[in-house]
């Protein structure tokens, strides 16, 4: 599988407790779950988050390349 990095932006960031990872994983939903393993908190955020695949939307069907960047945005409060 291809290694990755996942970058976590803030609730997303704050359960990770870190700013990104590394993992390996052939789709987004493999990170998700590879990175959020034994960690409830982080799984609950990731499960809400839109995620950015390179700069573009992504689904968490979206397979994944070596040296691909994830971005997790979860959702915003604003107005």
């Amino acid at each position: 599988m291809p290694e990755v990095t996942i970058r976590y932006f803030a609730a997303a960031r704050s359960a990770a407790g870190a700013s990104s990872a590394t993992a390996e994983a052939g789709s987004i939903r493999e990170l998700v779950t590879t990175v959020s393993a034994d960690r409830p908190e982080l799984a609950r955020v990731l499960s809400i988050c839109t995620f950015l695949l390179d700069g573009e939307r992504a689904e968490p069907s979206t397979l994944l390349a070596a040296g691909a960047q994830v971005d997790a945005l979860p959702p915003f409060a604003g107005g």
